[in-house]
């Protein structure tokens, strides 16, 4: 996400505007909910994540424990114990449809 200055963009009646409510501090303006995108759109970063977590999954089925997975994956023992819950329900939905 880049900034703008908002001189080269907006009317100076805005930028007079907005500085009653900010005076030279930087703002966040988000975009319209219509064209918001989802977490992850644009990258790989969902599949890769995906994968790493079926790994964790499958080396936990494997005789890893969970604190070994910790170390491995450079994660908590919480965030690993979340993965084989979410993994395991999955796994388990999957088996029943």
């Amino acid at each position: 996400m880049g900034y703008i200055r908002a001189e080269e963009i907006l009317p100076i009646e805005i930028i007079e505007l907005i500085q009653q409510y900010v005076d030279g501090e930087n703002i966040y303006i988000p975009r319209k909910v219509a064209n918001r995108q989802a977490w992850g759109t644009g990258t790989q970063i969902k599949q890769e994540l995906m994968t790493r977590n079926q790994q964790i999954y499958r080396d936990y089925l494997a005789g890893s424990k969970a604190s070994e997975l910790a170390g491995k994956y450079y994660l908590s023992e919480k965030s690993i114990q979340r993965i084989l819950r979410e993994i395991s329900r999955q796994q388990s939905a999957h088996f029943t449809n």
